[in-house]
């Protein structure tokens, strides 16, 4: 086997005070390393900078869902916590959901939110999540959710979330609700870098992939080819299609911001390397080796170890090349994760 080919190939060290607990301000001052993959050069920059690295006629492609206020925070019947992490809609008030303490969440148990809103266990799955039933009295599940429910932080931020994370956990071009992670490598971005983007004559580009819970879930088995990836729903829409077709006619490159649009286009791309609107589930597993169709440039935050994340990186970079610039970025004091700090591969 060769190097990268197993899930212990990307563990790596990361000291607890890398992994950032709070954003930047403003968006646009993380730090931004640009990886080359012709050359092998690594360089250190600031995000901003995007407005001078991407030329003129190439495509940014964009993933404008929303993270929603999934986690419920409430009681069992006995008083004690309980919490439910709506990771899909199953039905008008179901929900796929992940429970805690999930030895007590057994079906039949209720998790009471709020007066006027619970949280039934219904069934377990296969994959010991629970299907749930919301149930809302005086308001839609929709606006229950909105007024009760909190910003799903990733578990490696390690404090409770506030009113700013509210704002700061959604891209500012978020605006269809369904997701449960924000897709990291766009919260840099700025109405003012994007008007900059524009400006300069790039072709702005939006799709939709839901984030679910998965993008989270480390890969426990030393074959990657027996990690099971979760589904998530993505659409890419008849003008987004559109616009990728005249970009790859007219020579321009695609880039894509984060492992979300990427893991979307591969979806989507046809084998002429062409694009067609299309909408549906995918649960594609991108790692090395694999050979890109779609995406000829990455935008993408610190990954954690062990992830498919990074295994989507070093699929496009290259394995060494890939944990080498992790390595670098490690001894330069870069941001790690959702808060953290970015990478952009050419």
């Amino acid at each position: 086997m060769s190097a990268g080919d197993r899930t212990s190939d990307y563990e790596f060290e990361l000291p607890a005070e890398r992994i950032a607990q709070y954003p930047v301000e403003p968006r646009d001052q993380s730090r931004l390393m640009v990886v080359d993959r012709a050359s092998g050069r690594i360089s250190h920059h600031h995000f901003h900078d995007l407005r001078e690295l991407i030329p003129a006629g190439d495509a940014l492609v964009l993933n404008a869902t929303k993270v929603f206020r999934a986690r419920l925070l409430g009681k069992r019947d006995s008083g004690a916590p309980a919490e439910a992490l709506l990771l899909r809609p199953v039905g008008e008030d179901r929900f796929e959901a992940m429970v805690s303490p999930g030895g007590k969440l057994r079906p039949g148990r209720v998790v009471h939110v709020a007066p006027g809103l619970d949280v039934e266990i219904l069934e377990i799955t296969e994959r010991r999540t629970r299907i749930v039933r919301v149930k809302s009295a005086g308001e839609s599940v929709a606006a229950a959710i909105e007024h009760h429910g909190h910003i799903p932080l990733p578990p490696y931020i390690e404090r409770a979330d506030t009113a700013n994370d509210a704002e700061r956990y959604q891209t500012v071009y978020a605006r269809e609700p369904g997701s449960v992670a924000a897709p990291t490598a766009g919260l840099h971005f700025t109405p003012e870098l994007l008007g900059a983007l524009d400006a300069r004559g790039v072709r702005r580009v939006e799709l939709v992939l839901h984030v679910g819970a998965g993008t989270f879930k480390p890969v426990d088995v030393d074959d990657p080819g027996q990690h099971v990836m979760h589904e998530e729903w993505y659409s890419i829409p008849a003008a987004a299609a559109a616009a990728l077709n005249e970009t790859r006619a007219a020579g321009g490159a695609i880039w894509a911001v984060g492992t979300t649009s990427t893991r979307s286009l591969e979806s989507a791309v046809l084998p002429d390397g062409t694009f067609a609107p299309t909408s549906g589930e995918t649960d594609i597993f991108i790692r090395p080796p694999y050979r890109f169709r779609a995406v000829d440039r990455l935008i993408t935050n610190f990954h954690l170890p062990r992830s498919t994340l990074v295994m989507l990186v070093a699929a496009f970079a290259g394995y060494e090349l890939t944990m080498r610039a992790y390595r670098e970025a490690v001894d330069s004091g870069y941001r790690f994760y959702s808060y953290g700090d970015a990478m952009a591969v050419v």
